[in-house]
C-alpha cells in the first residue's frame, strides 16, 4: 500500500511516498507565505517524479507547523511523533533524535519501537536553529551552503558568548571589524548552536544510539560540533531533511 507524508515546515515543505518498508520518493520545496499551496505543490511534483497517479496514494498524512493547512490529508499529526517514527524506520536502532530545523530544534527520545518517550523543543527563539545560521551567514557575507566545510578549516574558533540572534549577530560583525578569521568564526557559530541545543537535549537525557535530523543536518559543522559535546557520534543519513514526512507517510500506513 502506497502511503503520503507531507511535513510543512516554516522555511521549506517536505513529502514522502512509502510504499511496504520502502521509501519510493521524497522532494522539498520553500513553503513560502502559502502553506497550503506549498503542500500541494511539494506532493504533486513528488507524484509527477515518480510517475504516479494521486489515487494510487492510500492515505496521507499532514505534520509541522502548517500541517492543518493541507487539506488533502486524511488525518495530521504532530511532527514531534512523526519525527520518532520516521527516524525508526531508517535506523530501528535509533533512542534519540536531535531535530534542528528552520525556525525550532527539539531533542526526542524513543523506545525501541520508535515511540516518544519524553521531549524537549526551543519555539520561542530563533537562536539554535536554522534562521540563526542563515543570519549569521549573511552577516560574514558566505553562502550558508558552504559553511560546513569553512567552519572545518578553522584552528581556533572564535568565542560566541551571546546566546540571542541580535547580540550574537553584532558580537560576529565585531570579529569580523576585529580581522578575526572567517573559518573561526564560522566554527564559532556552530559551537554555540552546538551548545544551546545539548544544553536543550539533556534535559531529557539523550540515550544511544543517536540521531539528527532537519535541514541543518546538512551542516557537517553543526554535526562535528554536536558531536564533540556529546561525546559520541551522531547519525546523519541522506534523508535527514525528510524524515518528518518520512514519519508522517510511514503512521500513514498504520492507519486503519
Amino acid at each position: 500500500m502506497k502511503t503520503a507524508g507531507i511535513d510543512i515546515g516554516s522555511i521549506t515543505a517536505k513529502a514522502a511516498i512509502v510504499e511496504d518498508g520502502r521509501i519510493l520518493g521524497t522532494k522539498v520545496a520553500f513553503t513560502g507565505y502559502n502553506a497550503s499551496l506549498a503542500g500541494r505543490s511539494v506532493y504533486e511534483r513528488l507524484l509527477d517524479e515518480l510517475g504516479m497517479d494521486a489515487s494510487s496514494v492510500m492515505k496521507i498524512i499532514s505534520t509541522g507547523y502548517g500541517r492543518n493547512s493541507v487539506d488533502f490529508a486524511d488525518k495530521s499529526m504532530t511532527e514531534i511523533i512523526c519525527h520518532g517514527a520516521g527516524a525508526h524506520f531508517i535506523n530501528p536502532e535509533v533512542r534519540s533524535i536531535i531535530d534542528i530545523g528552520g525556525q525550532d530544534s527539539k531533542a526526542l527520545v524513543v523506545d525501541k519501537d520508535g515511540k516518544v518517550k519524553d521531549f524537549v523543543m526551543n519555539d520561542k527563539c530563533a537562536a539554535g536553529t536554522g534562521r540563526f545560521l542563515e543570519v549569521m551567514a549573511r552577516a560574514l557575507e558566505v553562502n550558508l551552503d558552504d559553511f560546513g566545510a569553512l567552519s572545518l578549516r578553522s584552528e581556533s574558533p572564535s568565542k560566541i558568548s551571546s546566546i540571542c540572534t541580535v547580540f550574537a549577530e553584532s558580537e560576529v560583525i565585531s570579529l569580523i571589524s576585529k580581522g578575526e578569521v572567517r573559518e573561526n568564526i564560522i566554527a564559532g557559530i556552530h559551537d554555540s548552536v552546538a551548545s544551546r541545543v545539548f544544553a536543550m537535549a539533556q534535559r531529557i537525557g539523550l540515550s544511544q544510539p543517536i540521531m539528527m535530523t532537519g535541514g541543518v543536518a546538512k551542516n557537517i559543522g553543526v554535526v562535528k560540533a554536536l558531536e564533540k559535546k556529546i561525546g559520541s557520534p551522531v547519525e546523519v543519513n541522506d534523508y535527514a531533511q525528510v524524515n518528518g514526512a518520512i514519519g508522517a507517510a510511514v503512521l500513514a500506513g498504520k492507519m486503519g
